[in-house]
């Protein structure tokens, strides 16, 4: 499942952050001399459809389960595939962190988000949830100012703008939407920001692969506590608990493909070819339940997708 969007390059941070299982984070600024773009696109274009397999999955599996016990398998999946692959070459450097507070903030940030998500999920199309989340890369760009200190140019302002109002057609009264749901897609997007303002900031001072474990382990203690009510009259048969193990499979590997992206092509150049993943939540939502969006709602989305790939591409070139 989605909890945050990718951020715009002029948000990047220093050093590819996956997010346990969650949408993607922008990568470094520059590739290596040897890098293949064409294979750094094909990598994000395959990252960005297996998030939204991922996200039509939870979706199925969060309609018949508590959420709660969904993402807490789905961050015991990431934090297993951590331990098992980094821990014998990293030791104990896999959770040493200069600024642990901060830190721990991050991954309950995102643990937040997962949880919002996951709410978000159980009550609206797929396609509609991943547009209203993608709000969170421009709310970084506006926060990024006063927060960070840092510039933002007009065509952020207006990326965000236009984002902004291709929500307001998804989340328009007398689509059928549920109102409670776009709320929790909105404070969804509001986590996801601060997750990546957090992000921003730490980068600098902690490596990539100790923020990973925090938000893995940090993640999965918070599901398993909020879990505890519900397991005494947990019905998941074979085919959802596969479904849950795939989930954060799905997830991981996607997180692998995008950095290995990121390896290959500037995080500029490949930004755009992150809002793929509204196209993919789109039409797999649409295959698989059957939730064709109006021409309204379609309008917006296509809003959104349009805001954010122009936002990136007019950096890119800048």
């Amino acid at each position: 499942m989605s909890s945050a969007a990718p951020l715009p390059p002029e948000t990047a941070p220093a050093a590819p952050l996956a997010t346990s299982g969650l949408s993607p984070v922008s990568g470094p600024a520059s590739a290596p001399a040897s890098g293949r773009p064409a294979l750094g696109i094909a990598l994000v274009v395959a990252a960005t459809c297996l998030f939204a397999v991922a996200d039509v999955i939870g979706k199925y599996l969060m309609t018949a389960h508590p959420v709660a016990v969904v993402q807490g398998g789905r961050y015991l999946v990431n934090a297993l595939l951590l331990a098992a692959f980094l821990y014998p070459r990293h030791r104990a450097a896999l959770w040493q962190t200069r600024r642990t507070g901060l830190v721990g903030l991050r991954a309950l940030m995102l643990a937040a988000a997962s949880l919002t998500m996951g709410f978000a999920l159980q009550r609206m199309p797929v396609g509609e949830t991943v547009a209203i989340v993608y709000l969170a890369p421009f709310l970084v760009v506006l926060l990024a100012g006063p927060l960070l200190g840092e510039k933002v140019g007009l065509p952020s302002w207006l990326g965000a703008g236009l984002a902004f109002c291709g929500v307001l057609l998804v989340a328009r009264p007398g689509t059928g939407l549920d109102p409670l749901g776009v709320a929790f897609a909105l404070v969804n997007a509001g986590f996801g920001a601060g997750y990546h303002l957090l992000t921003r900031v730490l980068a600098r001072t902690e490596t990539m692969m100790a923020m990973l474990f925090h938000v893995a382990a940090i993640g999965f203690a918070v599901f398993a506590v909020l879990a505890l009510p519900d397991l005494g009259s947990l019905a998941m048969d074979a085919t959802d608990l596969a479904l849950t193990l795939l989930l954060g499979l799905l997830a991981t590997v996607g997180h692998v493909l995008l950095t290995a992206a990121y390896r290959e092509a500037p995080a500029s150049f490949l930004a755009p070819v992150n809002y793929l993943h509204i196209v993919w939540a789109t039409l797999l939502g649409w295959g698989v339940f059957a939730h064709a969006p109006d021409p309204v709602s379609l309008s917006g989305i296509a809003l959104v997708l349009v805001a954010g790939a122009g936002v990136a591409l007019v950096t890119a070139r800048r």
